[in-house]
């Protein structure tokens, strides 16, 4: 790209950036999520379950981002671990509701904070403020691209 086309797209590097940073956070938390005996979508749908009462397929896709082909396949293996459930939505007959089992909520007790605390042991450097400006910046950019879809 010629220095005029950097001119053009000057948001170009920042999202580079951003690919970079959330690539490195995928491989860094992946590389971690596996020796805790489950993969990066098990822990997904895990820690999103964790400390609920459960929810909707839908409403645990918006939350993990998984799509629903691969929502589906994640909860019918994690259903036959015996780590979550299905079972019918008291307010809506067409809908089931995937929470955690007694042994998937030991689970997600053992493993959550594990996790954190790794998550934690890497950003230990990155100071507290520094760490609320970059939610804050994320947050508007997020505010930004949303109010411009259609």
């Amino acid at each position: 790209m010629t220095l005029h086309g950097m001119s053009r797209y000057p948001f170009l590097p920042a999202l580079r950036e951003l690919v970079r940073c959330y690539q490195a956070f995928e491989s860094f938390g992946a590389g971690h999520i596996r020796t805790l005996g489950v993969t990066p979508s098990q822990f997904d749908i895990i820690a999103t379950l964790g400390n609920t009462q459960g929810m909707t397929f839908k409403r645990l896709g918006e939350k993990t981002l998984i799509t629903k082909g691969t929502l589906t396949g994640v909860v019918d293996r994690l259903e036959a671990k015996k780590i979550v459930q299905r079972i019918a939505s008291p307010t809506d007959g067409r809908s089931q509701i995937v929470q955690l089992t007694p042994m998937g909520e030991a689970l997600f007790a053992q493993i959550f904070p594990k996790h954190l605390d790794h998550v934690g042991k890497a950003l230990a450097d990155v100071h507290p403020d520094e760490l609320q400006q970059i939610q804050s910046q994320l947050q508007k950019l997020r505010s930004v691209l949303k109010r411009t879809q259609s």
